[in-house]
């Protein structure tokens, strides 16, 4: 939608004097509206992770996933060593979904959309996509601060599903 950063017009010192009074605190609000819930439903994959496939014992790849542009884009990026990818995360208020676009250094790409279900992100490429192939990936927020990514393919319209891959997060020790 364009206009002014609300973090440039609280940290100028022509508004100062107003950073107490509650208009200018609600304005500053409007101004930063990736901070609002439905932005922060993926803050859950923030952090840099050590991936491990289903069934090994050692990760294959590190993920680092932040938050860029005020909080409106969840950036990922994605080195397996010789195999590298990046995906931008955004929540569209438009059509109150999440989206995902992927590109990875094999020249594959993916665009997806979903949402929360049951506390997981959902996101698939079922209205997206010009093939017979349905991609969907789930990631799962566990208890113990992992995530679970599992990325699965249908060529029935979804009445059956095949695993891509299937892998855990677990956070490096730095953070």
């Amino acid at each position: 939608s364009g206009g002014v950063p609300g973090g440039y017009v609280r940290n100028t010192a022509e508004f100062e004097p107003l950073a107490e009074e509650k208009r200018f605190i609600a304005v500053v609000e409007a101004l930063t509206p990736c901070t609002d819930p439905e932005y922060r439903q993926f803050d859950f994959w923030l952090g840099t992770w050590d991936v491990t496939p289903a069934g090994q014992s050692s990760s294959t790849a590190t993920n680092k996933i932040s938050t860029e542009h005020g909080g409106c884009v969840v950036l990922e990026q994605y080195d397996a060593g010789g195999f590298t990818g990046m995906s931008i995360n955004f929540y569209d208020t438009n059509d109150g979904h999440w989206h995902q676009t992927w590109m990875s250094n094999a020249g594959a790409a993916l665009y997806l959309k979903g949402g929360l279900e049951d506390g997981a992100m959902v996101m698939s490429d079922k209205e997206l996509a010009d093939s017979d192939t349905i991609n969907r990936i789930t990631w799962t927020p566990n208890e113990d601060g992992s995530v679970r990514q599992h990325w699965e393919t249908s060529t029935d319209d979804g009445a059956s599903w095949t695993t891509v891959f299937d892998g855990l997060y677990t956070k490096k020790a730095q953070d």
